[in-house]
């Protein structure tokens, strides 16, 4: 593991050296590359330099053992140098292991009413909303790419992009079924009934990683519905963009100008037929089993909302919190922080296999 540190150490200051050239900062595109590594490898490298600083404290100690004055002030010197190597030993092995390349990344969000109807609608407003206060806590821009909402006020479909330093990162544990038990607005007897929506997370696809062929693209503009004013119905600005070999449909009528729709339609449908490719690519190499925190199996009931015992439970880890009127206006990051753990918990054991 050392060795390995030590060349990730290398790496980070070949790196600071690569800032300090005038061509490096000529070419955007690589400034940009060398700076999210730099920003990657800091944590590893802080704590690798800490321990090293720890290791010679240690060693400092034991020869210090030999001086009698000093055999007792050594001695609690040693005793704490080893305690710290310890635990940041631990750290590393956590900083070490294999990280998704998409958690920087901006995320892709399509919520879903499922199964319950309206109630099925109106639950995936509330989560549209729950996402949103969460995403605006992080100090992430929240933008709606396309709305299919109903009468009242429930969401069909949307499709939004959340943009912010490691909002994949933190989202992508949310792919999946969220199940809700509560007494729906649309019923008059007091009845509980179990609805559901469903949560995609797809991190963006940049354009160098993923090329689409124009020629693969149909590409039709229409009149916007919905609210809008004056202007609805009276421009085609909407676009729906087909790629033909696979049928994906995005559509997106959130802005005025045909422009800034087309553009945010493709950002849509790059990253759907980037996350389409990379699942296919893991089920392809991918012999060991899967995660199950983060497996982002959509078919996956993976968190309960029941609104009459006030809890929200987490199936994917047993998790039961009894705070559900936070967790509705944003406060997420208990569960997601229990989720991350889990994950990195996983990873280690699957690691020392």
């Amino acid at each position: 593991m050392l060795e390995k540190l030590k060349g990730i150490e290398a790496r980070y200051e070949d790196l600071e050296r690569q800032l300090t050239d005038p061509e490096v900062y000529s070419d955007a595109a690589l400034l940009k590359k060398v700076n999210r590594e730099l920003k990657e490898l800091s944590a590893v490298v802080e704590a690798y330099r800490a321990y090293c600083a720890a290791a010679a404290d240690c060693e400092e100690a034991r020869e210090l053992l030999g001086d009698p004055e000093m055999k007792e002030m050594a001695q609690e010197e040693l005793g704490r140098s080893k305690a710290e190597m310890e635990r940041l030993t631990e750290q590393l092995r956590c900083l070490l292991l294999p990280k998704d390349p998409n958690d920087s990344k901006n995320v892709i969000m399509e919520i879903r009413g499922g199964v319950g109807g309206e109630e099925g609608a109106l639950f995936a407003a509330s989560l549209l909303r729950m996402y949103t206060m969460y995403a605006e806590s992080k100090g992430w821009t929240v933008d709606i790419v396309n709305m299919n909402d109903t009468e009242l006020g429930g969401v069909k479909e949307c499709s939004l992009m959340v943009e912010g330093e490691g909002a994949y990162s933190r989202l992508k544990f949310e792919s999946g079924v969220h199940r809700v038990q509560r007494v729906p607005e649309t019923e008059s007897g007091g009845r509980i009934h179990t609805s559901a929506a469903t949560v995609a997370v797809l991190p963006e696809a940049e354009e160098v990683e993923f090329e689409i062929n124009p020629a693969d693209l149909q590409i039709d503009t229409y009149r916007a519905s919905g609210a809008g004013g004056q202007h609805v119905n009276k421009t085609e600005s909407a676009i729906r963009i087909t790629h033909l070999p696979t049928g994906v449909v995005v559509e997106c009528q959130d802005e005025r100008s045909q422009y800034k729709n087309k553009d945010k339609a493709m950002k849509v449908l790059r990253s759907r037929l980037y996350e389409a490719e990379r699942q296919k690519q893991e089920a392809a190499v991918a012999a060991e089993r899967r995660s199950q925190v983060g497996s982002g199996d959509r078919s996956e009931r993976i968190r309960t909302y029941n609104f009459p015992q006030g809890r929200v439970t987490d199936h994917r880890i047993g998790l039961t919190l009894y705070k559900i009127e936070a967790i509705m206006n944003g406060a997420l990051d208990e569960l997601i922080d229990a989720l991350v753990t889990a994950d990195q918990a996983e990873k280690l054991q699957r690691s020392e296999e």
